[in-house]
């Protein structure tokens, strides 16, 4: 496995941990002055927001969460196998 494949792994692993802080904060309500807060929703925004416009919520559920969720971890397994 090269060493490129292997860095954009753990970039994706650590997308992934900030996607489920985010998650996690959507929950508890954050304030607003909150920086860890503040960093994982510029982080992930920018990749949710598009699936966010092609997949609509659904009885009030964000799916665009899960989708992109899906597609790392698919992404992670093809770069596994470089």
């Amino acid at each position: 496995m090269s060493i490129i494949a292997v860095l954009l792994i753990y970039l994706l692993y650590a997308f992934l941990i900030v996607l489920i802080v985010r998650a996690i904060f959507s929950w508890v309500s954050p304030r607003a002055s909150n920086p860890v807060a503040l960093f994982a929703y510029r982080v992930t925004e920018p990749v949710l927001a598009p699936v966010r416009r092609w997949i609509p919520p659904v009885s009030g559920i964000d799916l665009s969460f899960i989708v992109v969720w899906l597609v790392v971890i698919f992404l992670i397994r093809a770069l596994s196998y470089l």
